[in-house]
């Protein structure tokens, strides 16, 4: 690939994304920094490619991540804004900070720069996460295609219009940590019936994975399959019931709109 990639941040987010693009980029094309310097080394000597001054990634990286926290992204971009005024090369500022808007991310590097603003989930680093994005008019199509050639290794890689980000964002961002929490409660309800934890958490792994790759290969609705599990006056059906009675629904779909409440908070 033609293009080189500069990650500004190689926390986990930032290194998850790093990890997608060593699978699509040339070593030499791929600059990593971070402003503890030893966590880009690391990486870098993990995946044969360079560790550099944030300074390099922002005049040589075709795609430069943003990797930092949304607070601290202000100060960040006012940083090297002097940098990125001063190229007359094409470029694209990539966003992964949640509730900051493609706007905002252009007004903080004081230009009308092509931007990509992304949303990506923890899984990217197993490479079966998510990656919401959307872009402005002045990114090529040429530049979207090598941008999703690069995360492909990563998962779903979506576009979604930016005013759905944040939405998106509190499903399939916020989203590991619910599941998480629904695998956790299933193990320990089979502990308390008392099957050994070990067994309980890995059977309740698979049930899940198993039933998401179900329902991906089939296109069945997730309704349908429950109905299909739940026979008449059987176990199924009574666990169903009691999950109904604690509310479980309504705390799922609750769960995301507060997270997506919260995130339009931290937006402002």
């Amino acid at each position: 690939m033609k293009y080189t990639f500069g990650l500004i941040g190689t926390g986990n987010m930032g290194g998850a994304l790093a990890r997608a693009c060593a699978q699509a980029v040339f070593n030499e094309k791929l600059l990593l920094s971070d402003s503890y310097a030893p966590v880009a080394e690391k990486l870098a000597s993990d995946l044969g490619c360079k560790a550099v001054a944030v300074n390099e990634v922002s005049e040589k990286a075709n795609f430069i991540f943003l990797g930092v926290k949304p607070q601290v992204m202000g100060d960040m971009l006012g940083g090297i804004a002097p940098i990125l005024a001063a190229r007359t090369d094409d470029f694209v500022l990539v966003s992964m900070a949640a509730g900051l808007s493609i706007a905002k991310i252009q007004k903080m590097a004081g230009g009308n720069y092509p931007v990509i603003r992304i949303m990506p989930n923890i899984p990217v680093k197993v490479g079966s996460g998510v990656i919401l994005y959307d872009a402005t008019e002045n990114v090529t199509e040429e530049a979207l295609n090598a941008f999703r050639s690069a995360m492909a290794g990563a998962g779903l890689v979506d576009r979604l219009p930016e005013k759905l980000i944040d939405a998106g964002s509190a499903l399939s961002g916020c989203g590991p940590a619910f599941v998480a929490l629904f695998a956790e409660a299933l193990a320990d309800g089979a502990v308390e019936c008392g099957l050994p934890r070990d067994k309980a958490l890995a059977y309740a792994l698979q049930t899940i994975a198993g039933t998401a790759e179900y329902l991906q290969q089939t296109g069945q609705h997730p309704a349908a399959l429950k109905d299909a599990v739940c026979s008449p006056g059987g176990s199924t059906i009574a666990g169903v019931h009691a999950m109904e009675l604690g509310g479980f629904r309504a705390a799922a779909s609750e769960a995301v709109i507060c997270a997506y409440q919260k995130t339009l908070e931290l937006g402002k």
